[in-house]
């Protein structure tokens, strides 16, 4: 199994940018497909992007297309999510999740394995 914990989150004003942050350990990172969450309160676990094992191929939620973007670092066994032009609507406690994988990108909180903790992120209007 590989155990997640995720860090950076904090207070930003509507419109700035923030790098939330998962390390890994247990088994490599290199041998999950990686995805982050969020969940606001009084809603369900909302799928925020995906990257597959080498980081060459990801996929993003509407909602966030062309504002996050997720990464990778195999070697450092470290996944990014670099958040920007923030809106108070992504206010919310990230996740970062592991998943056993195929070639096949998956955007389904119920196909993941494994959890993190949460970062919490707030937006400030």
């Amino acid at each position: 199994q590989v155990q997640l914990s995720e860090s950076g989150g904090g207070l930003v004003q509507a419109g700035g940018s923030l790098r939330i942050s998962c390390a890994a350990s247990g088994r490599t990172a290199s041998n999950y497909a990686m995805g982050w969450f969020r969940q606001a309160p009084g809603k369900g676990r909302e799928f925020v992007a995906t990257i597959n094992r080498s980081g060459r191929s990801t996929y993003n939620a509407d909602s966030v297309e062309g504002r996050f973007t997720i990464s990778r670092d195999n070697a450092k066994n470290m996944v990014y999510l670099q958040m920007s032009r923030l809106k108070p609507e992504d206010t919310a406690v990230y996740y970062c999740a592991a998943r056993l994988t195929s070639r096949t990108l998956v955007a389904v909180s119920s196909e993941y394995d494994y959890w993190g903790q949460g970062t919490q992120v707030t937006v400030s209007s």
